[in-house]
């Protein structure tokens, strides 16, 4: 549903150019999620996860090859079964994430709700990082997999990748939906040519033609060492190394767990056999991708391409018809499901931070959803991270390894040890069970951090190190403002402000007799102060005469006296506080001042015209019952003649509100419409003391205050007017929000110019 255009205000070219790239804007009502069923969620919420499988195996040889040889592909499935071991352990603490927080899951909440503020921040950051990280890798992987198939584009890599992440950025500011079966189809096709190729490769063995490339002999691989023995400690450090690659193949594990709301009831059970199935398959195609490494030599390229995966296709498919094709769709297909790995986070981000933003601990801003109800500030700081990581990489994949895993298995942590305290603490049914599985998986998991910290410290891991204590440290501290800020704003019990004034008084501050201090002299008039004043500073003392002058000769402010107060020193400010305070001595009194703001163009204005209304609000909104109003007068409308001036309005007669129509009884008889009214009419066609039927969107709820009769006033709009109903007598109707669709039937009466049905039947249609 599109939003209501405002005719009377007119779009900034700012706002235009958004309406232009990312469409009309979404009305808020329109937001929904649409539930998944297993299969859809399979696809959709692991795209990450199982698109790592695809560069796994490789980032495990690259650090293997040119330490140990060719004894690298040997050592290669002990490396990949210990990483499987890991994968089952966590995803064995995640299948009790998912089926415990079926609402919002993973570390953070984990952490939050058994950990307390500071792990949870911990873990906010390192999920945090390892999106923005996510995002930059799977792009360039993704590129990896074109350039493999298209050589001749690879000195285009990076600008490919940048545009990657601009595309979907762009996609998703216009608010693109994640449970769309688009972004489950590239989740499928990968499985199924990865089965493709094992099932040829699994043929080729059998009948002992499957090839075997020659790693000396390709011209950009990675350099081949000498083998040497895996008792010293260079050699150890470079198994942990090659074990600290591989763990970038669980990224993703997570983001079920994440996703637990958008499974269909029950969410938990389908959650956990959705885990479980992701796993199995990440894990199956990890196995497969290394056992095919393993057997015909694939060699990882210091560019980043060929990738092991395109030479692996090559080896099993072979160069026939079918192979040839096979070949282009096994590369099309882990394009696919890499960028859509990457646009899961587009999802997963904004979805966090508007978490931690909700808790106190980010900018509030972050809580917002813009012009097509995506997070879109997430999304722009998400889309800003990544493209500064791939510019400071080159999009290199195994560069961006170095900042990957350390989050990931940050995460899988703090959830193994939240999950582990938690069933300490309630003990429910198999308790002892669910302890030793979680701590099981945080004691892993910690480990594993230790060696990723220092085998890959030297190659970017320090700047996670060194950047999550002091983001932490930011947001608790962010965290404690906004806590001062809201105990500042708390109404205490013994509040008077609000409840013993018996006098309140108004003074207009006037520094020109102009149509602006008129139109605010006649807003202070509305407020029916006590007294009403007008008093200026005089800092020059021709000027103070010239507005005496004009004071007292316009019969706009003839009963209004003027004051002049004489300010030395030339501080405005202070000498509004000091009139303020003088004149609030009684502690009885409240005083509003009435400050004129001219406004003009926004470029211009800053430049030619002071803000003294600004500066002298600031100061005085912190006294005790003084209240600065500013009264804003657009001065560029009236120089455009968009707004008539003082002298040229008419006298007009007012009738009903504009889309309501009233017929009097000469035109239209009052007549007997006692009876319902089956038929719906539109809101226009509602007349004057005749029953009618309608229905509209709930635009506007207005209850009466506490101390007066109990009333509710209900407006409801459609495509042609709008109507407002009337219900006496009470204070709620129970059900009805704002946004609600609602049919109404009763006598169309009038109240104050605009029609109205009073008590009226009703139902809510949404």
């Amino acid at each position: 549903m599109v939003l209501q255009e405002h005719a009377h205000l007119k779009d900034p070219f700012v706002y235009k150019l958004k309406k232009f790239f990312l469409g009309n804007p979404l009305n808020r009502h329109s937001l929904s999620h649409q539930r998944l069923s297993k299969k859809f969620a399979l696809g959709i919420l692991s795209s990450d996860c199982i698109s790592s499988s695809a560069y796994g195996s490789e980032q495990i040889l690259l650090a293997l090859l040119p330490a140990f040889g060719l004894a690298a592909f040997n050592i290669l499935m002990p490396m990949t079964a210990i990483v499987l071991a890991v994968l089952v352990i966590v995803t064995i603490s995640y299948r009790e994430v998912v089926q415990i927080y079926t609402k919002s899951g993973g570390a953070y909440v984990v952490s939050r709700d058994n950990l307390g503020p500071l792990f949870s921040q911990i873990a906010a950051v390192a999920l945090m990082l390892d999106y923005i990280v996510t995002v930059a890798i799977q792009s360039s992987a993704g590129i990896d997999a074109i350039i493999s198939t298209f050589t001749g584009l690879h000195p285009y890599k990076l600008w490919m990748t940048l545009a990657v992440i601009a595309l979907l950025t762009f996609g998703n500011l216009r608010g693109v939906k994640e449970a769309g079966a688009a972004f489950a189809l590239p989740t499928y096709l990968f499985v199924l040519s990865l089965v493709t190729i094992f099932g040829m490769g699994i043929y080729r063995l059998s009948t002992g033609t499957l090839p075997k490339f020659d790693p000396a002999s390709l011209h950009g691989a990675v350099a081949i060492g000498e083998a040497k023995g895996l008792l010293n400690f260079a050699a150890i450090f470079i198994l942990l190394r090659a074990f600290a690659n591989g763990g970038s193949s669980l990224t993703g594990l997570e983001a079920i767990s994440d996703g637990v709301s958008l499974f269909r009831e029950p969410e938990g059970v389908n959650a956990r056999k959705t885990l479980v199935v992701m796993s199995a398959i990440l894990g199956s195609l990890v196995f497969g991708v290394s056992y095919f490494a393993h057997r015909t030599w694939a060699t990882p390229y210091e560019t980043g391409s060929p990738t092991v995966i395109s030479q692996i296709a090559h080896a099993t498919l072979g160069s026939g018809t079918f192979g040839n094709i096979m070949f282009y769709v096994v590369q099309g297909t882990t394009m696919l499901i890499l960028i859509t790995g990457a646009n899961t986070a587009f999802s997963g981000f904004p979805y966090l931070v508007n978490f931690v933003a909700n808790d106190g601990f980010l900018p509030r801003q972050l809580t917002k959803r813009g012009h097509r109800l995506a997070f879109s500030n997430g999304i722009i700081l998400l889309s800003v991270g990544a493209v500064a990581l791939v510019l400071i990489t080159g999009a290199s994949v195994n560069h961006l390894v170095a900042f990957y895993a350390l989050g990931v298995f940050t995460g899988f942590a703090l959830v193994g040890f939240g999950m582990g305290k938690r069933a300490l603490t309630n003990k429910g049914r198999g308790w002892i069970y669910k302890a030793a599985v979680n701590y099981v998986s945080g004691v892993v998991s910690a480990v594993i951090i230790v060696i990723f910290a220092i085998v890959k410290f030297t190659e970017g891991a320090w700047v996670i190190l060194a950047i999550t204590p002091v983001i932490v440290y930011a947001l608790i501290r962010l965290n404690g403002q906004y806590r001062r800020e809201q105990a500042a704003l708390r109404v205490g019990v013994g509040e008077d402000r609000a409840t013993s004034i018996t006098r309140h008084d108004a003074t207009v501050l006037v520094d020109a007799v102009d149509l602006a201090t008129l139109g605010t002299v006649r807003y202070a008039r509305s407020l029916k102060p006590r007294n009403l004043n007008a008093v200026h500073f005089v800092i020059d003392d021709r000027h103070a005469e010239e507005i005496k002058d004009a004071w007292a000769i316009n019969p706009a402010v003839a009963d209004v006296a003027l004051e002049l107060i004489d300010c030395p020193d030339r501080r405005i400010p202070n000498a509004a506080v000091d009139y303020a305070i003088r004149n609030t001595q009684a502690p009885n009194v409240e005083l509003t001042l009435l400050l004129p703001r001219r406004a003009y163009s926004a470029v211009l204005g800053r430049l030619l015209h002071d803000q003294t209304a600004d500066e002298i609000a600031k100061p005085i909104s912190q006294l005790p019952r003084v209240v600065a109003t500013i009264v804003p007068f657009d001065v560029t409308r009236v120089l455009s003649h968009d707004v008539p001036t003082e002298s040229a309005e008419p006298e007009v007669k007012k009738e009903p509100a504009a889309g309501l129509r009233r017929v009097t009884d000469e035109v239209n008889p009052v007549v007997d419409n006692s009876h319902y009214s089956e038929s719906l009419i539109p809101i226009n066609g509602a007349v004057w003391r005749r029953r009618a039927h309608v229905r509209g969107k709930v635009t506007a709820i207005r209850t009466a205050p506490s101390g007066s009769t109990p009333r509710v006033e209900i407006e409801i709009w459609d495509e042609t007017g709008g109507i407002t109903l009337q219900f006496l007598g009470r204070r709620e109707v129970i059900g009805l929000e704002v946004g609600s669709t609602l049919c109404a039937e009763g006598m169309v009466g009038e109240d104050d110019g605009a029609l109205t049905i009073l008590n009226p039947s009703y139902e809510i249609v949404i």
